[in-house]
């Protein structure tokens, strides 16, 4: 892939980071050091994705969690595999039980959007298959971080101040736990401030002794049953014993000569693919212009109209990714766009979402992996004496009878967690990815676009000032982007918001290799990340 690594045409405070031996690139500095730790101690670029995540479930718990979920692609030996480490439903959750509790939509807070947590599935499912390193190894850097402390970082005490705000009103039996965990000096922790979790680092132990085996079937996973039977909640440890990760095929199309991949449903990386697949066949002479936003956007509404209403958990529905990633249906929904914002509806192509890291290491292997807990905290529930947040995944399912992701018992929801990745010829050219919801799919857009159609180096395409469709015309910016080019989009018909000075629209992570075995790193300035390399 060409590009300048002289050339940064956004405000910066960063360069590409070049390396040969390994990388590891994460939103969190103490986390991409510790993958960076295992890959010097021997490990591969797997063993240093598993230490990064479950690093990552202590210094940036703002995020993720040891109860959330993952998906991961991996290129080892010249092959790329997809691991979906997403759970299903409790086998007591059905749509009757909202009902009779007057429910019309799933919860955000509380037990009932608690799915099967799958991201402890997915640390022993890889270094199982794939690790050179034991899993007590692995874990080593975040039991030492959970058990000593560590110093916040600015961000992320920005995000932890946020949640305490959201829990501290909820306040009462089953989120007292919370309170107590993250904030038992009655407050969020300071930039700077040391903060610990004995408990965090114990389970973390359990869990790198056990192969992860306690969180399912042994004193981990009856505590969970416990918690969730004072409270009324559903989630019980048959749910937990029964879980199995899943291998899957990854999913593509062809952009401008690369395979870009993505994790086939019950995530939505199938919404990058159809966006891209539409602007497949159109050209771009720059990227700072009304025109190619304008262009980018409808392709985006376009893809999520189709993935809202077709995107559910491929077990239990039928999701037709032949037919949609046709290059005829592509070209059919190309037709629609204009020069005015349109109002996006589904096609019927049946007629014919966190933190995210990249590692690299100096033998060829690659790894794009995903994990949450959704939401910040996700659902307000920390085990007691565990350090073990639970996500709120389930809130994602729809209530509506006959919807392709209606809510039922050991049924995984639409997921919004997505990795994804680049080769070429055969080749692997790397993994990218960023955080932040429905964000997730535009952002992978906004990058691969960036880097394939404008040439930027991976730094310069992280740097871009982003935008957001969030629903009908409604297009939402970043500051910094030009102002001349939201006033000609407005112009257009689309629906103009500024996002606030705080708010990000998602955080991402690119590692790229070059045909000599260079490594190029990118790293998000939205937040406290950091390339560590050798």
């Amino acid at each position: 892939m060409d590009f300048s690594a002289l050339e940064y045409p956004y405000p910066s405070r960063r360069s590409v980071v070049f390396a040969k031996n390994g990388m590891v690139a994460t939103s969190q500095s103490l986390a991409a050091q510790a993958g960076l730790q295992i890959l010097r101690q021997g490990g591969n670029a797997v063993d240093a994705a598993v230490a990064t995540a479950a690093c990552l479930t202590v210094v940036e718990p703002t995020s993720n969690g040891i109860g959330g979920d993952a998906f991961a692609l991996v290129w080892l030996k010249e092959k790329l595999y997809g691991l979906n480490s997403s759970g299903p439903a409790p086998a007591a959750l059905t749509p009757e039980l909202l009902k009779q509790q007057g429910l019309q939509q799933m919860p955000a807070d509380g037990w009932l959007p608690v799915t099967v947590p799958g991201a402890p599935a997915a640390w022993a499912e890889l270094i199982g298959r794939f690790g050179k390193l034991k899993l007590t190894q692995v874990l080593a850097p975040a039991i030492e971080y959970a058990e000593a402390g560590f110093p916040v970082s600015p961000t992320i005490s920005r995000q932890w101040a946020a949640g305490y705000k959201r829990f501290k009103v909820l306040e009462g039996s089953e989120f007292g736990c919370w309170l107590e965990t993250f904030a038992p000096a009655g407050r969020a922790p300071l930039a700077g401030e040391i903060w610990r979790s004995p408990a965090h680092a114990n389970t973390l132990r359990r869990l790198a002794e056990s192969n992860c085996q306690d969180f399912y079937q042994g004193e981990l996973a009856r505590r969970i049953d416990a918690f969730s039977l004072q409270y009324g909640g559903c989630l019980r440890a048959s749910d937990l014993a029964g879980y199995r990760p899943e291998w899957v095929e990854p999913i593509s199309v062809n952009y401008r000569g690369h395979a870009v991949w993505e994790l086939p449903p019950n995530g939505h990386g199938l919404v990058t693919l159809l966006a891209l697949n539409i602007l497949q066949g159109m050209q771009f002479d720059q990227k700072e212009s009304a025109e190619t936003y304008h262009l980018h956007i409808e392709a985006i509404k376009l893809a999520f109209a189709d993935g809202l209403k077709y995107i559910a958990d491929p077990r239990r529905s039928n999701v037709p990714l032949k037919e949609l990633l046709a290059s005829a249906y592509a070209a059919e929904r190309r037709q629609l766009i204009g020069n005015m914002a349109l109002q996006p509806t589904a096609g019927e192509p049946v007629k014919g979402g966190t933190v995210y890291l990249a590692t690299a290491d100096g033998e060829g292997n690659m790894v794009s992996y995903i994990q949450s807990n959704y939401m910040g905290f996700g659902s307000g529930l920390v085990v007691p004496e565990t350090g073990i947040a639970l996500h709120n995944r389930g809130c994602n399912f729809s209530l509506e009878p006959g919807h392709a992701n209606a809510l039922a018992p050991g049924k995984r929801p639409y997921h919004t967690i997505i990795p994804g990745f680049l080769t070429k010829n055969g080749k692997a050219i790397g993994p990218f990815g960023v955080m932040g919801g429905f964000v997730q799919p535009q952002g992978h857009l906004q990058m691969v676009t960036s880097m394939l159609d404008f040439g930027l180096n991976p730094q310069a395409a992280l740097d871009a000032p982003r935008w957001q469709w969030l629903k009908d015309k409604t297009v939402e910016l970043e500051a910094g982007f030009p102002l001349e080019i939201a006033e000609e989009l407005s112009a257009r018909g689309h629906n103009i918001q500024w996002a606030s000075e705080n708010l990000h629209l998602g955080r991402g992570q690119i590692i790229l290799r070059d045909e000599t075995g260079v490594l190029a790193g990118g790293t998000e300035p939205r937040t406290d990340g950091a390339v560590a390399a050798w």
